[in-house]
């Protein structure tokens, strides 16, 4: 268990750190900056290279969605789940942390949004909750579709973190305008610590929309496209 707590922890460090990073450093860099697809392919990266670098360890989930949803589909205990989430939540904080520290040494450093995630006034497009809402259940949900299938008996052995993380990245590429993207309210968590007031008021949505978003995934899966038998 300690093993699959440290590469959950670093899993979810990495994909913080490089993904938030690349929001919070690269993307509107001076006439070099990467944009939404550069943020998006971060994304998705920091997911495929955990995946293969952990992900034999602990599974790889480095996400409390993507907890619940396999454990609703039934490929993971419900037991190990609250220190699963813990170590998420606690690896999303320290990359926010370490991300912090290299960003405030820039010289006009503002920590303005910090890619927290957001609604209404708080987000890039000025999504309604409603909106924000649909888009991270929806998304989500696909998510854990891509997860299960791709991860299946009957999979191609050894893919399966090349599919996930494109996945993410193309989740990234359709919702970053809407909510700056969750999908995972660990990397919510992170990056709303140190920005605080609206990004903490608004966190409930990217802990509740991602969480319900990954169980319907997981239903609709189980029910209509398991090929486990």
């Amino acid at each position: 268990m300690q093993k699959k707590l440290a590469a959950e922890f670093f899993g979810t460090f990495w994909l913080v750190l490089g993904g938030c990073g690349s929001a919070v450093l690269a993307a509107a860099f001076p006439t070099l900056g990467i944009g939404f697809a550069g943020v998006a392919l971060a994304f998705g990266l920091t997911v495929l290279t955990m995946a293969y670098a952990v992900g034999p360890i602990s599974g790889g989930h480095f996400n409390p969605a993507v907890s619940v949803g396999l454990a609703v589909a039934g490929r993971f205990s419900w037991g190990e789940l609250i220190p699963y989430i813990i170590a998420q939540v606690v690896g999303a904080a320290a990359a926010a942390a370490v991300l912090y520290v290299i960003a405030s040494g820039k010289a006009d450093f503002a920590l303005g949004g910090f890619a927290a995630n957001g609604y209404g006034e708080h987000s890039p497009g000025k999504y309604s909750m409603v909106a924000a809402l649909v888009c991270e259940v929806v998304m989500t949900a696909f998510f854990l579709l891509v997860i299960l299938g791709a991860t299946g008996k009957k999979a191609a052995p050894g893919f399966a973190p090349i599919a996930i993380g494109l996945c993410l990245t193309l989740i990234h590429l359709i919702s970053i305008p809407v909510t700056n993207t969750s999908v995972n309210p660990a990397r919510s968590t992170g990056q709303a610590l140190f920005v605080g007031g609206w990004a903490l008021e608004q966190l409930w949505l990217f802990w509740v929309a991602p969480i319900v978003g990954a169980a319907i995934g997981a239903v609709i899966h189980n029910a209509l496209l398991s090929h486990e038998d």
